[in-house]
C-alpha cells in the first residue's frame, strides 16, 4: 500500500476551499450562465494552486453546474424552466423507489420512530394558522429532514447516491421552491397538502404497501413544479430561489 504524501490533507482542504467557492460564485450568478470558468482568475482571486480548482470544476461538472469544453475548460451551465421540471421529475422517480423499497423491506417500529416524530412535528407546525417566515424555516427544515429519512429507509446505496446527486442542482431540492408559498395567500393550504402526502407516505410504508408509497412520492414532487410555475409568473418570488441566476426566464404573454 502507498503512503499518503504529507501535503494530501492541505491540497484536500484546498479542493474543499475552491469547491464551495466556486459553487457559491456559480449560484450567485457573480460567474455568468455561458461564461467560461476564469480559471487563472480564481487561482488568484483564492490563493490556491490550479490543480484544487481543476478538480472543484471536475466535481461541479458531476453536479450539473458546469460544463467541460471539447477544447478545455469550463462554462457555467444554463438551465431553462424544462431542465428544471426535468430534474424534478427525476427526482420524485427516483424518491419514489426509495419509498417503495422502503415498504418492501418492512421496517421495524424502531426503525421508523424518527421519520414518525419528524412527521408528528410537521404535523404541529402546519396546525399553526397564518404561518410566517420562521414557521417555513422551521418547515424547511423538517422537510429536508424528512426526505433524508426516506432515503435512509430504503437502505440503499446505489439510490441514495443518484438522489444526492440530483439534489445538487439546487432547484431540484425538495424545499428549493418551498420559500415562493411564504407569500402566497393559499400557502397554508400548499403546506397542508405537502404534509398530507408525508403522513400518507409514512403510512404506506408502515403497511407495506410499496406501489402507493412509490406513487405518492412521486405525486409529492409535483408540488416542486407547481411552485416553480407560480415562480416563474414573477420575478421577484423568482429571486429567492437558490440559483435562479442560471435560470433562462422564458418571456410570457
Amino acid at each position: 500500500m502507498t503512503a499518503r504524501s504529507s501535503d494530501d490533507k492541505p491540497r484536500n482542504a484546498q479542493t474543499v476551499k475552491a469547491l464551495l467557492k466556486l459553487r457559491e460564485l456559480i449560484l450567485s450568478g457573480e460567474l455568468k450562465p455561458g461564461e467560461r470558468v476564469p480559471e487563472l482568475g480564481i487561482v488568484e482571486r483564492l490563493g490556491v494552486s490550479r490543480t484544487p480548482i481543476r478538480l472543484a470544476l471536475v466535481r461541479l461538472e458531476e453536479e450539473g453546474l458546469v460544463d467541460c469544453l471539447s477544447t478545455g475548460g469550463f462554462t457555467v451551465c444554463r438551465f431553462d424552466e424544462q431542465d428544471i421540471a426535468d430534474a424534478i421529475e427525476v427526482r420524485g422517480t427516483l424518491e419514489g423507489m426509495a419509498a417503495r423499497r422502503a415498504a418492501e423491506r418492512r421496517p421495524d417500529r424502531a426503525e421508523l420512530a424518527d421519520i414518525r416524530d419528524c412527521v408528528g412535528s410537521l404535523d404541529a407546525l402546519v396546525r399553526r394558522n397564518n404561518p410566517t417566515l420562521d414557521d417555513f424555516s422551521d418547515y424547511i427544515r423538517l422537510n429536508e429532514r424528512f426526505h433524508t429519512l426516506l432515503v435512509e429507509l430504503a437502505a440503499s446505496p446505489v439510490l441514495k447516491r443518484s438522489i444526492d446527486r440530483i439534489q445538487q442542482l439546487p432547484f431540484a431540492s425538495p424545499n428549493a421552491f418551498v420559500f415562493v408559498q411564504s407569500e402566497l395567500a393559499r400557502s397554508r393550504e400548499i403546506l397542508v397538502i405537502a404534509q398530507e402526502h408525508h403522513r400518507a407516505i409514512l403510512e404506506a410504508i408502515e403497511a407495506g404497501e410499496g406501489a402507493r408509497a412509490e406513487s405518492l412520492a412521486r405525486e409529492h414532487s409535483r408540488i416542486a413544479r407547481r411552485n416553480l410555475q407560480i415562480a416563474l409568473q414573477n420575478q421577484q418570488q423568482m429571486e429567492r430561489v437558490p440559483g435562479s441566476p442560471l435560470i433562462r426566464m422564458r418571456k410570457r404573454a
